[in-house]
């Protein structure tokens, strides 16, 4: 049975007290059917307040750009503030009505209470989709803004990343999973510290249950655990796509990236590196489902067949190289890339690991790192 707030929201113009109303009472639905009606005060805003705070929603202003949404950085009563705005209802399919994401992360970001969460401080309900409006950052940067980052600030930032997704699992009554692991749901601020944005996906795992039966796939392929193509959904999902984050802060590229740099070797005879001849070979094999042999965008192979003198010229970010790789960094990435990524990308979710085990080995690796 679809539920009501699916059906198409068809706008009357001019008329912010039917908005109101219409998302005040879907919103105090969803609260209390998810949390209780239990949630963080959050305050009102106006859409005039939030126009203003914006520059009348200057791109300038905008710091990231989703398919669903932009977040921009806003100014309001001498408080730096973010808002986030969905596009209209028009734009998107049926099935892809962005007031259900909209809905959704209010509902879930309004329960989070943790350091490494972007807070929720309030919602604009005057509009056809609600506006939400978090806290600011004194600076923003994402996970794509690594450049500079050494080998020990990246175990850090993932050290922390995980200590946010175990809270999201073991947190609450009911274990949420966040169901969109992309690399542009993580804010930095200025000293690098890591805050959780959008749970426009999240979901509670049914009491009862340990999984989410015929789940819909949601997320940004490359991070889509295997078994959302069979329709179970829990936990595991967010350690997949966990896994292959940290590829990508070990890498400094994002999955897609690292196959077109690869690629680019196919031709062994313009090259003289062995480990990239021997990536140049494995181009292919990875995209090839392991049972059937059909090209998919899993990597578990991949990865753990990372290997060679020289790999580390290939995968790892040139910055965590430097001049060079002492032994003991060298044998932290072997076992960054042993214990946590290649656990956490396996094919099997029964392989992997807790988000709790995994933020207890980072930790460890983080430790054991010199500063």
């Amino acid at each position: 049975m679809i539920p009501f707030w699916r059906k198409k929201h068809q706008e009357e113009p001019d008329h912010k007290t039917s908005f109101i109303l219409k998302n005040g009472g879907i919103l105090l639905e969803q609260l209390v059917t998810t949390f209780d009606g239990k949630r963080n005060p959050i305050r009102n805003f106006s859409s005039e307040e939030l126009k203003s705070a914006t520059n009348n929603y200057n791109t300038k202003n905008v710091i990231i750009r989703d398919s669903q949404y932009k977040l921009y950085k806003g100014f309001l009563l001498d408080r730096q503030i973010s808002v986030m705005t969905y596009e209209s209802n028009d734009k998107y399919p049926y099935n892809d009505d962005p007031y259900d994401y909209c809905i959704n992360n209010i509902v879930f970001s309004s329960q989070m209470c943790h350091k490494h969460i972007l807070k929720l401080i309030g919602c604009c309900l005057e509009t056809q989709v609600p506006i939400l409006v978090f806290e600011s950052l004194d600076k923003y940067g994402t996970l794509k803004d690594l450049e500079s980052l050494s080998w020990r600030q990246r175990l850090k930032i993932s050290m922390e990343i995980a200590n946010t997704f175990a809270y999201l699992h073991v947190g609450f009554p009911r274990p949420i999973v966040y169901g969109n692991m992309t690399s542009s749901i993580i804010l930095l601020d200025e000293h690098f510290v890591p805050k959780l944005i959008d749970f426009s996906y999240a979901e509670c795992i049914p009491e009862g249950e340990t999984h989410i039966k015929d789940a819909r796939i949601r997320g940004t392929l490359g991070y889509i655990a295997p078994e959302l193509f069979r329709g179970v959904l829990d936990e595991k999902c967010d350690v997949y796509g966990f896994g292959i984050l940290l590829l990508e802060i070990l890498t400094g590229q994002s999955k897609i990236d690292l196959i077109l740099s690869i690629s680019e070797t196919e031709d062994e005879t313009e090259t003289k590196d062995e480990d990239r001849k021997f990536f140049a070979r494995m181009d292919d094999y990875w995209l090839r489902d392991f049972e059937t042999g059909d090209k998919n965008l899993f990597c578990h192979d991949f990865v753990k067949n990372i290997n060679g003198e020289n790999w580390f010229i290939v995968v790892v970010d040139p910055t965590i190289i430097g001049d060079g790789l002492c032994p003991e960094t060298r044998q932290q990435i072997q076992v960054f890339l042993e214990l946590v990524v290649i656990k956490c990308i396996s094919y099997s979710a029964g392989d992997r690991p807790s988000m709790i085990d995994v933020a207890k080995q980072l930790r460890q690796l983080y430790l054991s790192a010199s500063s």
